[in-house]
């Protein structure tokens, strides 16, 4: 007997949902339950939770705790997750995920330039005096099976201690590992890195032991990074280690920096809110007079804004981008060093462009996609995830050529980028959706997003 499975699209009629025969009913208010929606319609699709994860970039183990209401979609996952399971963008627009109070967010309109420069330091003070009670008691959900990374974390390699000078330069080759994209060989270097550096840590006191203490948290804060990538549980453990390591360093650019992997952390599992919080609490206490330091505000203030989007708070966002806009005007170029990080009108830009997709207005980007100069950027991976941005950009406009144009250059930027799961999702949804695109499916075959691939 021939089965056909049906694909799962619910009609509304009266006051209950039409359905297939074995879905799970779905309420009326949708939104109150999104992790069972999901669990329905996926039921309904006869898929398991790998399936659905292989086509929307997730980890079976992100699935079930979407699921569960443990974890908040990505907004750029949230139309892959849509059309994977036959369901109104719309209903995936709700979360069960508790959240904190908003922070006040500043007026709208224009105002001069002194005022909206005070407005925009009184909302990164308020932020973080709103945030400071919020913070805490705030981590990951409940353990699941862990990947390669966490099975590190949990039980590092044996290791001794090593000179701080030669700790420090096996520190920044895992990081222009980083940078250049090179996630295979930073998955290597990974483990016996943080075992080094936490013998050496622990070997040590007094300034020797500072240092070693920053050097580690540069270390975890890599692990987190390439954690992310992979929507791995494992950021978790790597970014509150990193913290914990900078606090204990004294230093205020590895706090900084640690921060930041944090809230990206706490961002993707649904709490924006406590992300913004930290991030604005952390930018407030580094001086901008200071190159590295003034630096790291900034990017502190571009990943609270992406937060801020993430929870649709879009003067939060825009007032963030803003002051990190003006900011950058004070930054020299700052030397190359183990915590360099990223600070231009270049980098904003970028995060002008994500966030504005991440708000559901991927319009409003596409002049400044037009004007941007990607060729600026000085690593691999910063231009791959420019180019990302506007693939995603252009997804959401339903441009099928242009999306795939960014595509195809993030894979000459940085062929390990392309294969990310969200990408590889991304390519997979073009691929098998309305428009034919020349040569999408050799691309999809090269960088695994092809079944069976």
């Amino acid at each position: 007997m021939l089965c056909i499975r049906t694909p799962y699209r619910p009609v509304l009629s009266g006051a209950s949902v039409v359905r297939p025969v074995g879905a799970k009913e779905v309420p009326m208010d949708h939104t109150d339950d999104v992790g069972a929606l999901i669990r329905s319609a996926r039921s309904a699709q006869r898929i398991t939770q790998e399936q659905l994860g292989q086509q929307v970039g997730y980890s079976a183990s992100a699935i079930s705790r979407i699921e569960a209401n443990k974890m908040r979609l990505d907004p750029h996952v949230a139309p892959l997750m849509a059309r994977a399971l036959r369901l109104p963008l719309q209903w995936l627009s709700g979360s069960t995920v508790p959240q904190v109070a908003n922070i006040a967010t500043v007026a709208t309109g224009r105002m001069p330039d002194e005022e909206d420069a005070v407005r925009r330091r009184d909302l990164l003070t308020g932020a973080a005096a709103a945030g400071a009670m919020a913070i805490v008691g705030t981590g990951p959900a409940a353990a699941l099976p862990a990947a390669d990374l966490e099975d590190v974390l949990f039980k590092l390699p044996s290791a001794e201690p090593t000179p701080l000078p030669e700790l420090v330069a096996r520190t920044t080759a895992a990081r222009r590992a980083f940078t250049a994209a090179r996630y295979s060989d930073l998955g290597r270097i990974l483990p016996g890195l943080l075992a080094t550096a936490e013998a050496t840590r622990n070997a040590s006191d007094g300034p020797d032991r500072r240092q070693a203490s920053a050097v580690l948290a540069r270390a975890y804060v890599l692990a987190a990074e390439h954690a992310s990538k992979q929507h791995s549980d494992a950021a978790w453990v790597a970014a509150d280690r990193a913290l914990t390591a900078a606090r204990s360093s004294g230093m205020p650019v590895p706090v900084g920096e640690a921060a930041r992997v944090l809230a990206i952390t706490m961002r993707r599992s649904g709490n924006w809110s406590s992300a913004v919080h930290l991030l604005a609490r952390e930018a407030s206490e580094l001086d901008t007079a200071n190159p590295r330091t003034g630096a790291v505000r900034t990017t502190l203030q571009l990943t609270a804004a992406y937060s801020a989007a993430a929870g649709q708070d879009r003067t939060t966002a825009l007032a963030l981008l803003d002051a990190a806009d003006d900011d950058v005007k004070h930054h020299p170029d700052v030397p190359d060093g183990l915590f360099t990080v990223e600070a231009t009108h270049t980098q904003v830009d970028v995060y002008r462009i994500g966030v504005l997709n991440t708000l559901g207005t991927p319009d409003e980007g596409v002049k400044t996609a037009a004007d941007l100069n990607i060729d600026l950027m000085p690593t691999a991976e910063r231009r791959a995830r420019a180019w990302t941005d506007i693939a995603r950009m252009w997804h959401a406009l339903g441009d099928s050529q242009q999306t795939f144009t960014a595509l195809r250059h993030v894979e000459q930027e940085a062929p390990q980028e392309v294969r990310r799961p969200s990408l590889r999702a991304l390519t997979s949804h073009l691929l098998y959706g309305p428009t034919r695109v020349q040569g999408l499916r050799e691309f999809a075959a090269r960088t695994g997003a092809l079944a069976g691939a």
